[in-house]
């Protein structure tokens, strides 16, 4: 079984191949250029390095929001034009949820915070079973930072924090969170394509897949663009 994971939801680019039990190739980018530019170049360089050919693929797992508009936008384009092609089903794995699963296996409780702007955060809370299954506490949202504070203040272990809302909002968790609040490492609290791509392998597994054609982001909420127009609209 070889699965391809991408994962576009922020300035992060990442892509990953799994085959079986095993991440072939990984490659992540956290940098100015856009997806537009990386992503594609990016798979094309894996496949060629593990002498991969595309129709080898079995399944295509890609991050589905929420996060950049223009980023899912851009992950999901690319992921549909390949499962169109080579005719394999696509995954669609939520975000918040890949970003918890860099911390398998935890006792604590993850929570993944990616800056929304406007002084909100997408995210949600997560924690793993003695089995290893993921299982989501808060369903993932766009709300505030305060209101998210408030929602796990009454969980008693220990809550990770991950996420590039961490450098925006840590110093307001560290000064009204409790002591039980700890931030993820460097090499643990970003998205990556390969946590898309292990956690896309439990969906197939599941049988949670669909078609190319059928796939389409969860944003969340408006894009600016959208809710500008709206704001002008109601005036």
């Amino acid at each position: 079984m070889r699965i391809l994971g991408i994962e576009t939801s922020s300035l992060v680019a990442g892509v990953a191949i799994l085959t079986d039990d095993v991440i072939t190739a990984e490659y992540n980018i956290n940098h100015k250029k856009t997806h537009s530019q990386t992503l594609m170049p990016m798979i094309e360089e894996i496949l060629d390095m593990t002498e991969i050919r595309p129709d080898m693929l079995d399944a295509i797992a890609v991050s589905s929001g929420p996060g950049s508009f223009t980023g899912l936008r851009i992950g999901s384009a690319s992921a549909k034009g390949i499962g169109l092609a080579l005719s394999i089903p696509l995954i669609h794995v939520p975000t918040l949820e890949a970003m918890a699963y860099n911390l398998w296996g935890t006792d604590n409780y993850i929570c993944p915070i990616m800056d929304a702007r406007r002084n909100q955060v997408y995210t949600g809370l997560y924690h793993f079973e003695k089995n290893g299954k993921i299982i989501t506490d808060i369903e993932q949202s766009a709300i505030s930072i305060d209101e998210l504070l408030e929602k796990i203040e009454s969980y008693d272990k220990d809550i990770v924090f991950v996420g590039d809302g961490i450098p925006v909002f840590k110093d307001t968790i560290t000064q009204i969170g409790k002591s039980t609040y700890r931030f993820a490492p460097a090499h643990m609290n970003r998205q990556r394509g390969a946590a898309v791509a292990m956690l896309g392998k439990e969906y197939l597994l599941d049988g949670k897949t669909e078609s190319a054609a059928e796939h389409v982001p969860d944003y969340l909420r408006l894009s600016q663009a959208e809710r500008e127009r709206r704001e002008k609209e109601n005036a």
